[in-house]
């Protein structure tokens, strides 16, 4: 139903900056809530941000806060995540995120892309 598709990734300096995208199938996208997740060798996936359809509101996890920042081009059908004063753990692979929306921050999300990797040199 819906197709996710990661681009932007790659290696960065810390204290440098990285713009993902994430391009979504179909019209539907306008009616998404959308999230950035991520995951770090040996580590559990965790919650990055997340902005709900309208883009009017938004949440990030305490080690993004500050940093990060999550937005969409409904006429795009895409979601960004500008990455700034990049550190060495943020290295992960990320990963967008959809679900119809619910009216909340958190939860569970039902459509993933395959991820991009974001590597961040010391």
């Amino acid at each position: 139903q819906v197709q996710l598709v990661e681009s932007g990734g790659g290696l960065a300096q810390a204290g440098g900056s990285l713009r993902l995208s994430c391009a979504a199938s179909g019209r539907t996208f306008s009616s998404y809530d959308m999230a950035w997740f991520r995951q770090a060798p040996g580590k559990e996936r965790e919650f990055v941000a997340d902005i709900n359809w309208s883009g009017g509101s938004t949440y990030y996890a305490d080690s993004e806060k500050g940093r990060f920042t999550i937005s969409r081009d409904n006429a795009k059908n895409t979601v960004y995540l500008q990455m700034n004063s990049l550190k060495s753990e943020d290295t992960a692979v990320y990963y967008c995120a959809a679900r119809p929306s619910r009216g909340i921050h958190g939860g569970p999300y039902d459509y993933w892309g395959h991820g991009t990797q974001v590597t961040v040199s010391s």
